[in-house]
């Protein structure tokens, strides 16, 4: 059920009383449990506080925050990852260098 289902469940059996709130689920195939769920559900999400200006703008810095640090973050494992290929590449050519000269590397 979608959340504007589940809202509108939440209206109409605002005002009924036990014996209709009974039938009122039993024809729409709901537990007693869901039901109060979703109430709940919409009441936690009214009693919620709205962001002030302040709280906003205190986000809107702190997400420009972390766009920098995730911006820096990948520039510094793409640089790891080519320091790292790289790294690959000269142990592979160190290795293809001794198993031509031999072990000890002295020949």
């Amino acid at each position: 059920m979608e959340c504007a289902d589940r809202f509108t469940v939440v209206l109409k059996s605002a005002g009924l009383n036990a014996t209709e709130l009974g039938e009122f689920r039993h024809e729409r195939g709901l537990y007693p449990e869901q039901v109060e769920r979703w109430r709940q559900a919409a009441q936690d999400a009214n009693t919620n506080s709205m962001l002030t200006m302040t709280d906003q703008k205190d986000l809107e810095k702190r997400h420009q925050q972390d766009q920098r640090e995730i911006k820096r973050l990948q520039q510094e494992l793409r640089r790891k990852v080519k320091a790292l290929a790289e790294a690959a590449a000269l142990l592979m050519a160190s290795k293809k260098i001794q198993a031509y000269w031999g072990e000890d590397g002295e020949d």
